[in-house]
C-alpha cells in the first residue's frame, strides 16, 4: 500500500470513527429531559450524587465513583445555561432531569470508541475497529444505561480503557510504556472504584498474561527436548521471545512476557489498590460512621442480605446463564396515556388495559441480534481454540507448541479470556442479579461477532461476504425496530407487542 492510499485509508478511518461518535452521542443526549421523574435506580444514584453536594451522609453497596462523577455533572449541569426547563425536587434538592443524567450520556457515548481501540490495537485492522464501533453503538442496554443516572456504564468505560492503555503499553517500550501502565491501573482502579464486578477486567489480563508465560515455558521446554533428540524444525531455531516489536502483522499481545510478575504486581496491582483506596476519601470524610475497612464489610454484609436469586426476591432476577440469550431482560420505566396528544406521563396510577392507547417503555435489553450472533461468535471462537489443542494432541499425536502464536489466535484468546473473565465470577453469586451485569461480559462478545464479520467482508469467497453484509444490516436493521424501547417512543399497544416477543421480556 503506497502512503498516498494509506494516508487515504486512514483519513476516511477517522471519519468513520467521527461519525460514530456523533451517532451515539446524538442518541443519547435526545430527549434527556423528557421523563422528569427518577428512573429505576435513578431514586438512588441521582440523590446519592445529590447528597455529595447538600453534605448529607448515606451508605451506598457499592463503591462511590460512580455517585461521585454524578454529582459532578449535577453541579455542572445546574451551573449551565440549559437542560433547565423542567424540574423537580426528588433528589432532595429541586434539580432538572438533565442535569443528573448529561454526564452519564457523555461517558457513554465514548464506549464505542473504546472498543474501536481494543480491535484495532489488537488487530491494526481498521475495518475489524470500524466494526466494534458499529455494533456497540447499535445496543440497546448500554444507550439505555447511558441516558439515565445510574453507574453501570462507568464500570464498562473504566475497565475497557484499561484494557485499551494495557494493549498500547504492549505496542510501545520503555518511558511510553511505563506511562500507558501507570494510567491503565489507574483506570482499573476506577473501573474497581464504581462496583467491585470491575475487577473482573483486571482479571482478563491477569489471564492472558499467565497463558502467554505457561505457553513460552512450554515452547522452551518442547526446544530442549527435540533438540535432545535431534529433531529441530527449522522454525524453531528462532527465539521463542521474538514478538517482532513494531511489526504490524502481529498483535501487542504477544509482548506480553516482557512484562514480568514485578511489572504487574506493581502497575495492575498496587496503582490500582491506591487508586480505589484515593477515590473513597471524599465519602469516608462525609460519612463519618465508618473507617475504610469497615465500610467494606458493611457492603459485603449488604449484598449478603439481598437474598436469593428468584422472582420472589424481585420480579427482574435473572440468572447468569439465562443473560447470553438474554431470556429477562428489565423494563426501567412503564407509562401509559390514552393518546399522543396527552403530556408525557410520568406519575399516577396505571391506566386500565382497556383505555391503553399509547405506551412508553425503557427497557434494559440487548439489541437481541447482537447478542444472539455474539454467542455464536463466541462459540466459534472456542471451538477454533479447542480445535488447535486436538489437532495438537490427536491428529499430530504431540503437543508441539508454536513459538509464535498466530494473530488470530491471540484475538480468539482475547475475546474468550475476558469474556469468561468477565462472566463466570457470577457462577458463585448467590444473591439477586440482574441482566445489566451482563454489560461488562457483553461487550467482548460484539467483538467476537465483529471479528467474524470482518473476516467475511475479507474474504475472496462470494458466499461468506454475503454473510458478512447480512449479519451486519441485521444487526442494524434490529436496533432500528427496537429503538422505540430503547428511547421509549410512543408505541400503540399492538406495536409494543411485536417488540416483546417472549412473555419473559416483559
Amino acid at each position: 500500500m503506497t502512503k498516498q492510499s494509506a494516508g487515504k485509508t486512514n483519513y476516511w478511518f477517522r471519519i468513520g470513527i467521527a461519525g460514530i461518535f456523533i451517532f451515539s452521542l446524538s442518541l443519547r443526549f435526545w430527549g434527556l429531559g423528557r421523563f422528569n421523574t427518577l428512573v429505576f435506580d435513578e431514586i438512588y444514584y441521582a440523590t446519592f450524587g445529590n447528597d455529595y453536594l447538600i453534605h448529607k451522609p448515606f451508605f451506598d453497596g457499592h463503591p462511590p465513583l460512580g455517585k461521585l462523577i454524578i454529582a459532578v455533572g449535577i453541579w455542572l449541569g445546574s451551573h449551565l445555561g440549559f437542560g433547565q426547563d423542567t424540574i423537580n425536587g426528588l433528589t432532595g434538592s429541586v434539580r432538572s432531569p438533565w442535569s443528573y443524567r448529561w454526564i452519564n450520556a457523555l461517558f457513554g457515548s465514548f464506549v464505542p470508541l473504546i472498543v474501536a481501540g481494543i480491535a484495532y490495537q489488537l488487530s491494526y485492522r481498521r475495518s475489524f475497529a470500524i466494526l466494534a464501533a458499529i455494533f456497540t453503538a447499535c445496543d440497546g442496554i448500554f444507550l439505555v444505561e447511558s441516558r439515565y443516572a445510574l453507574i453501570n456504564i462507568y464500570i464498562v468505560v473504566f475497565g475497557l480503557l484499561g484494557q485499551w492503555l494495557f494493549l498500547l503499553a504492549l505496542a510501545h517500550q520503555r518511558q511510553q510504556r511505563r506511562l500507558y501502565l501507570v494510567l491503565s491501573g489507574m483506570a482499573f482502579g476506577a473501573s474497581a472504584a464504581t462496583k467491585w464486578n470491575g475487577l473482573w477486567f483486571l482479571l482478563g489480563i491477569y489471564l492472558i498474561w499467565i497463558f502467554a508465560w505457561v505457553w513460552k515455558i512450554l515452547v522452551a521446554k518442547s526446544q530442549v527436548t527435540r533438540s535432545n533428540s535431534n529433531d529441530l524444525p527449522a522454525e524453531l531455531h528462532h527465539s521463542s521471545s521474538n514478538f517482532y516489536f513494531g511489526d504490524r502483522s502481529v498483535s501487542p499481545l504477544q509482548n506480553l512476557t516482557q512484562l514480568n510478575f514485578i511489572h504487574l504486581f506493581f502497575y495492575l496491582g498496587i496503582i490500582p489498590a491506591i487508586v480505589y483506596s484515593l477515590i473513597w476519601i471524599p465519602h469516608l470524610q462525609l460519612d463519618t460512621r465508618y473507617n475504610f475497612i469497615e465500610v467494606h464489610k458493611q457492603i459485603l454484609s449488604f449484598h449478603e442480605r439481598m437474598g436469593g436469586n428468584s422472582t420472589k426476591v424481585h420480579p427482574y432476577c435473572a440468572a447468569w446463564y439465562t443473560w447470553p440469550l438474554m431470556l429477562r431482560p428489565m423494563a426501567y420505566l412503564y407509562q401509559t396515556a390514552t393518546s399522543l396528544k396527552e403530556p408525557l406521563p410520568v406519575m399516577g396510577p396505571p391506566l386500565p388495559a382497556n383505555a391503553v392507547k399509547v405506551i412508553y417503555d425503557v427497557h434494559a435489553m440487548g439489541n437481541p441480534f447482537l447478542w444472539w450472533f455474539g454467542l455464536a461468535a463466541l462459540l466459534l471462537l472456542v471451538i477454533m481454540l479447542g480445535w488447535q489443542v486436538v489437532n495438537s494432541l490427536v491428529i499430530q499425536k504431540r503437543f508441539a507448541p508454536r513459538p509464535v502464536l498466530a494473530i488470530d489466535s491471540w484475538i480468539a484468546l482475547y475475546i474468550v479470556l475476558n469474556y469468561a473473565a468477565n462472566l463466570l465470577p457470577w457462577v458463585m453469586v448467590n444473591r439477586c442479579v440482574f441482566i445489566y451485569h451482563y454489560m461488562t461480559a457483553v461487550v467482548f462478545a460484539f467483538l467476537a461477532i465483529a471479528y467474524f464479520v470482518d473476516r467475511c467482508l475479507r474474504s475472496y469467497d462470494k458466499m461468506l461476504r454475503a454473510a458478512g453484509v447480512t449479519i451486519t444490516f441485521t444487526i442494524l436493521a434490529a436496533f432500528i425496530f427496537w429503538l422505540p424501547v430503547y428511547l421509549a417512543l410512543p408505541l400503540s399497544v399492538e406495536d409494543y407487542k411485536l417488540r416483546m416477543w417472549f412473555n419473559s421480556w416483559i
